[in-house]
């Protein structure tokens, strides 16, 4: 046993009686009393604190079993820290309702009566985390005696009703949103929505209800239905996913019909549209050994079906050539491989927050036959395949690498071919400070004949217009300077800023940009303010950007206001 378990209370010495009457009924009852006092009191003065008691590490390595599982479930603000106890605070606690104690047990991956994993804790604050819901997470040895140690989980909630009025701007187009949403309803998890957005392509009404906690507390239930200025969707979900390392079977059924507008960019204006109807389906089944010796492999097996037609659309300018209908129906293999190495970090894509790299290597093959028998247009071969790995070099530096390609293979070749690759990488200067480097392309091969690749804007060259170059090849360079404040405005933002330049290029196909078809370059600053206390957890990026080779129908500089998921 460790040296760190409880110690044995000092031994208790009985008052000295003596003198007259020493052994009187009274005095004996006296004594007894102090003795039982001070036993109680000194058995109370080396109970040991959560820093005194083993670490997890030292529990697992001396075979501690689980006792109790404590859930201290916390609402959001602390009234106990006086800078969350102002009248604010107070009633947003009043008015949200606490994530509910049984919904965090179900998402624990140890159980009591078993031996303590650090594996398994670590793990479990991770998926904790990612739910959202939850603002911190923290488990801890609550007591140790016998072998069997108890554990405290302490989690503190993030606001969960998002209603709210917003407006986004970038390369130079307008984006609108009206929204109400509830992420935890009545703290059971489960998300129900309702939102409004409008910008330059659509305007779109949509209701989403998601139950992420189904059944086993992994399964997930999901419906949405959106109407749209063009057209409208459908989809639903059930699904339960491979959600942990050592997770022996995952299965699940999708489906979805998208009718909408489509439209084709030539030098950042709209040339042509076209309406497309779309229906996709899927269901799968897997199976795993689990962990084995820190790696993970995936077996799945499933069939899927897409269906693509193709219209003019009245009173639309249509392009030269419609894309031809296909249907494509499939069964499919897929293997995965997962190596256990995260790295926790904070001060990365975001602030003041862990956050986890995934470092070690990750892989996902997928093989598909479609088949005129099952209703295909025709017969392909359709395969994916994405990898990523990360590295960890001197000073703290990290580089994460990916790629990934997807296609289909058939009597004429290859066809509708998408590659793609990403490398980042992190450099921190200090603890407020930190260089960003990515590198991303992206190539079509023997594509559709409307499909393409954009540039600019939203989709990268902050100092350009939407969908500014057009083309089958993309490339686009950004180095940033990221600072990271202290700065924790009402307990309820994080701020930041940036400096950036930016460099890329799209090109080839037949809509290639023609006003300022080469390489275009930006520089700009801006300011980061992540919503800490939120569900949605997202960083509100203001931007700055000047292009350094415009051609003259563009602005000298554009002004960008987006929400993304990372600094």
């Amino acid at each position: 046993m460790s040296a760190r378990t409880v110690r044995p209370a000092p031994r208790i010495h009985l008052p000295r009686i003596s003198g007259r009457g020493a052994l009187s009924p009274f005095r004996l009852f006296l004594g007894c009393c102090v003795a039982l006092a001070c036993s109680l009191g000194a058995a109370d003065a080396q109970e040991p604190t959560p820093e005194q008691l083993p670490s997890f590490a030292e529990l697992e390595a001396a075979g501690a079993v689980i006792g109790e599982i404590r859930i201290d479930n916390q609402n959001i603000f602390d009234p106990n820290d006086p800078e969350e106890n102002g009248i604010l605070y107070r009633a947003a606690n009043f008015i949200h309702f606490r994530t509910r104690a049984e919904v965090i047990r179900r998402q624990l991956l140890f159980k009591s009566g078993e031996r303590v994993s650090v594996r398994l804790v670590e793990e479990t604050e991770r998926l904790l985390r990612a739910s959202r819901i939850l603002h911190d997470v923290d488990i801890r040895p609550l007591a140790y005696r016998d072998s069997v140690v108890d554990i405290e989980v302490k989690t503190s909630d993030n606001w969960t009703l998002t209603p709210g009025v917003g407006i986004s701007r970038s390369g130079g187009s307008n984006r609108r949103h009206v929204d109400i949403e509830e992420a935890n309803t009545l703290g059971t998890g489960i998300f129900v929505g309702i939102n409004r957005t409008s910008e330059a392509v659509r305007t779109t009404t949509e209701y989403r209800v998601t139950e992420s906690r189904a059944f086993d507390g992994w399964t997930t239930i999901g419906a949405a239905y959106s109407k749209n200025n063009d057209g409208d969707r459908r989809s639903v979900s059930l699904t339960r996913p491979f959600y942990a390392l050592d997770t022996r079977w995952a299965a699940g059924i999708t489906g979805s019909m998208d009718n909408r507008i489509e439209s084709v960019f030539t030098d950042g204006v709209t040339a042509s549209q076209f309406r497309h109807r779309q229906g996709m389906a899927e269901a799968f089944g897997g199976l795993s050994a689990g962990l084995v010796e820190g790696w993970v492999h995936r077996y799945s097996l499933g069939f899927t079906w897409q269906q693509d037609r193709y219209s003019v659309e009245p009173g639309l300018s249509t392009p030269a050539q419609l894309p031809g209908d296909r249907t494509i129906a499939a069964p499919f293999l897929r293997y995965e491989v997962a190596e256990d190495n995260i790295e926790k970090v904070t001060n990365r894509n975001s602030i003041g927050r862990p956050e986890y790299f995934v470092m070690g290597l990750q892989s996902k093959l997928q093989l598909g036959r479609t088949s005129t028998g099952f209703g295909s247009t025709e017969d392909l071969w359709l395969y994916s395949a994405n990898v990523s790995d990360g590295f960890k070099l001197e000073s703290s530096r990290t580089l994460l690498a990916s790629a990934a390609i997807a296609g289909q293979y058939g009597a004429g070749g290859i066809v509708n071919q998408l590659s793609s690759g990403s490398i980042r990488y992190y450099r921190p200067l200090s603890d407020h400070t930190l260089w960003f480097a990515s590198l991303t392309g992206d190539a079509l091969r023997a594509p559709a004949t409307t499909e393409q690749l954009l540039l600019g804007g939203d989709t990268g060259m902050r100092g350009y217009p939407s969908n500014y170059q057009s083309g089958y090849r993309r490339l686009l360079f950004t180095v940033e300077e990221r600072v990271y404040t202290d700065w924790y405005p009402f307990r309820l933002f994080r701020i930041g800023a940036a400096a950036f330049f930016d460099a890329g290029r799209a090109w080839g196909g037949p809509d290639e940009n023609t006003a300022n078809a080469g390489w275009i370059t930006d520089i700009g600053f801006g300011f980061r303010i992540v919503s800490a206390r939120s569900v949605l957890g997202t960083v509100a990026h203001i931007d700055f950007a000047f292009p350094l080779n415009r051609d003259p129908n563009i602005k000298s500089f554009q002004f960008l206001v987006s929400t993304k998921v990372t600094l």
